[in-house]
């Protein structure tokens, strides 16, 4: 079936392909992974399952609270039907203990926690390497404008509440994560509205107890057993009930 679709775009974890109705698309995840801007790569098997079971469950919880998002349903294990959003070219990434480039960055050991959380933004650019911005190159740039920087400052630090309560719930620290936002247009109106996903690929997770790694540090840092710890995070959360078993020979 995917073959026949018209491809959108194409990622390093997605694809976009045209919806069955103007104004959405299908989001496909794949088990392709990678880091330090795809010099490190691999396949994990079953990885683009969790991720898409996941990424709908904190989707539908966000849209339950008021957080619009672009998610419109989970069409089957790796796709889901999505808005069309002009995605603003900005990972937004929030922090609450300090880990990976912060730590790097700034000389702080691993694990700290931050005064309050911080809000980052980095230009999407892989051949920049997604650089760090400040919200002045942002506006003389026009990537995007004052109202819609305070919008998702104001979505990013809700986002962080609200994932911060659904993963404490479960064991889970919620170290810093990263976000897109995009604009849905309604004639010459435009919304800002949390895009992409929320999977383990894109947050940082410790076990509360252990701070044993459970995202893609795990990959990042050669920790092994990727697969195991995301299906981990879906367990806590209760979404494998509907799950294939990814682990244990494949999926069936």
């Amino acid at each position: 079936m995917t073959t026949r679709r018209k491809k959108i775009y194409e990622g390093k974890a997605k694809i976009l392909y045209e919806g069955p109705e103007p104004g959405t698309l299908i989001q496909y995840f794949k088990d392709d992974t990678s880091a330090f801007n795809e010099t490190k790569k691999a396949v994990l098997e079953g990885k683009g399952v969790i991720n898409n079971r996941i990424s709908e469950y904190f989707m539908t919880r966000l849209n339950s609270i008021g957080v619009q998002n672009h998610f419109i349903k989970r069409l089957n294990l790796r796709e889901q039907l999505i808005r069309e959003v002009e995605i603003i070219p900005l990972q937004v990434v929030c922090r609450n203990v300090a880990a990976g480039s912060l730590s790097q960055r700034l000389g702080l050991p691993e694990g700290q926690a931050l005064p309050r959380s911080i809000i980052e933004f980095y230009l999407k650019d892989d051949k920049l390497s997604d650089p760090m911005v400040t919200e002045e190159h942002i506006t003389a740039f026009n990537w995007a404008s004052t109202q819609e920087i305070d919008d998702m400052m104001a979505l990013t630090l809700r986002i962080n509440d609200f994932l911060n309560g659904a993963f404490g719930a479960v064991g889970i620290s919620l170290i810093d994560f990263k976000v897109e936002f995009g604009r849905l247009w309604e004639g010459d109106y435009a919304r800002v509205m949390l895009a992409d996903e929320i999977s383990p690929d894109s947050c940082r997770l410790w076990d509360a107890q252990t701070n044993e790694k459970m995202d893609k540090d795990r990959f990042r840092r050669d920790l092994g057993d990727v697969i195991e710890n995301y299906t981990e995070v879906a367990r806590r959360l209760g979404v494998m009930k509907e799950m294939p078993t990814v682990i244990q020979g494949g999926l069936h």
